[in-house]
């Protein structure tokens, strides 16, 4: 990262050497975000909500980590974590070698520059007072960088690169449809050329058929910037052409970890059996083929607030035993590149053969 005294350069490019593509951008280890539950007026804590509960994972540059699972895993205070806009609980992110962990303002500064997030609701992510130039200028004037030719030259040339026409530059975000709010996110997200761009579900409250546009964009802006992703979704179509590696996540954790052919080809959870199970197939002759019936789980997730012991899918897996109800499983390699989190995974030797007494549930 650059030093926030030194002399800003124009366009907004980084003059530190480029990282090169397979070398290790952002490193996770051990994070969690606890948010304290109070009661009264003396505020006292009595509980917390374990959104997310020990993480570790990498992400190589130039590659897509998909990050997956149901509504309420902890995705979304994820992507918050690492892009710094929430403050851990415990664990430490790397990014480029140097710890972001606890960074204060100051030093949060010129990582902003590297650090961008695309949010989920392009309706509340965009102030409906300012003009879309104000919006995609901002970044630009708050880090003090003078692009070459100036800043409404670079700001319209940003919306021609995501779709939109450079005379949009005095208009208003209600003047536009979701999918173009969304691209002025984009837009603005990419101003200072960053290195690493976290999307928070960048097309879930777009309509399907505006989907697919936006996809397409930001894998072209991959290919033509060298941008890193790291694009979190509840939609595994989505997000399988997009993704170079993929993690599912449950109640906190990280289950499966692995690349994209491995995990719709053989996938070793019985939670991502299930994600899989539920990606609808046109076909009907093709979900014959890929031998995919739908996977009902029964119940509801359990609470954040108190989740389960052992195995936290095991309130809800048909394969779980007395040891899923006591042991939680570590996250392990059990193929070349392929990390799971399961006594008795799929398509993989059993973890704990010598345990085969179902769970009695109550």
């Amino acid at each position: 990262m650059t030093d926030s005294n030194s002399e800003q350069p124009k366009g907004g490019t980084a003059t530190v050497e480029e990282p090169r593509a397979g070398e290790t951008l952002l490193k996770v280890s051990g994070l969690k975000k606890h948010f304290p539950i109070t009661k009264g007026l003396l505020k006292r804590q009595v509980g917390a909500v374990l959104a997310v509960d020990g993480l570790d994972f990498e992400v190589r540059s130039g590659e897509t980590l998909g990050v997956v699972g149901e509504s309420g895993c902890g995705k979304s205070t994820m992507g918050r974590l690492i892009t710094r806009l929430l403050e851990p609980t415990d664990g430490s992110v790397e990014f480029e070698g140097k710890d972001i962990t606890h960074l204060g303002v100051n030093g949060l500064r010129p990582l902003r520059r590297d650090v961008q997030m695309i949010f989920q609701d392009p309706y509340s992510s965009l102030n409906p007072r300012h003009t879309v130039g104000a919006i995609v200028s901002a970044p630009f004037k708050l880090q003090g960088v003078t692009p070459e030719g100036g800043v409404k030259k670079e700001v319209q040339r940003l919306l021609s690169v995501v779709g939109l026409s450079p005379e949009h530059y005095n208009r208003y975000p209600h003047e536009f449809s979701g999918g173009q709010r969304q691209r002025i996110g984009i837009a603005r997200a990419l101003a200072l050329n960053p290195k690493l761009v976290v999307a928070d579900e960048p097309v879930s409250a777009l309509d399907v058929s505006i989907q697919a546009q936006v996809v397409n964009l930001l894998d072209d802006l991959q290919q033509e910037l060298g941008l890193t992703y790291v694009i979190i979704a509840h939609d595994l179509s989505v997000i399988r052409h997009v993704s170079d590696r993929i993690a599912v996540m449950y109640l906190g954790k990280i289950v499966e970890l692995t690349d994209r052919e491995s995990l719709y080809d053989t996938p070793m959870h019985p939670y991502t059996r299930a994600l899989l199970s539920a990606v609808p197939v046109p076909d009907p002759r093709r979900r014959e083929k890929n031998g995919r019936d739908r996977i009902l789980l029964q119940g509801d997730v359990p609470s954040p607030m108190n989740p389960p012991s052992g195995c936290r899918f095991h309130t809800r897996c048909w394969k779980a035993t007395q040891v899923c109800a006591t042991k939680e499983p570590p996250l392990v390699p059990l193929a070349t590149g392929h990390q799971v989190a399961c006594h008795h995974p799929e398509n993989a030797p059993d973890q704990e053969p010598g345990d085969t007494e179902p769970l009695v549930r109550s």
